[in-house]
């Protein structure tokens, strides 16, 4: 399979893409939780059926140390006993935040009030970033059908 577009040595993409780059950077940076943070970005992505994104984010969380068994089941994250009620908070609010389209009201209030339980503003503002953030790169990889399967951790510095 090839992607579409060569986006990523396309000018206007490239220019696009260091945008999204460093907004990324700035939540990388954040205090939000480094395990939370790819494990938002892999069941977004997951969602989204974001092939390359699934691939990269489950192979940067692994090479940062997270194991096997809450990689395969963060696409069932409701029944597994693996996540932490916090780390649970986030993906329900990034499954309502990824699925807006499918929900009349949007991201619920008990969804909301939940993730607040568990993390500070500075916090909340950057899981609301990052799953707006890993939406957009994944729609990218979505429309442009962007192959998975070739990611190597660090790839992108």
């Amino acid at each position: 399979m090839d992607a579409r577009l060569d986006y990523f040595g396309n000018a206007l993409g490239a220019k696009v893409l260091r945008h999204i780059n460093s907004a990324n950077k700035v939540l990388t940076d954040s205090t939000l939780p480094q395990t939370t943070q790819e494990l938002v970005k892999i069941r977004a992505s997951q969602i989204n059926g974001c092939g390359f994104c699934t691939d990269m984010h489950t192979k940067d969380a692994a090479h940062a140390g997270e194991t096997p068994q809450r990689l395969h089941l963060v696409a069932t994250w409701r029944e597994a006993t693996v996540f932490t009620d916090a780390e649970r908070a986030a993906l329900e609010l990034a499954e309502q935040g990824t699925r807006i389209a499918d929900a009349a009201g949007g991201v619920s209030d008990e969804a909301w009030a939940d993730a607040a339980k568990h993390y500070d503003e500075d916090q909340l503002a950057a899981l609301l970033s990052l799953i707006a953030v890993i939406n957009a790169y994944n729609r990218v990889n979505v429309i442009n059908q962007t192959p998975a399967g070739g990611y190597q951790p660090g790839q992108f510095g």
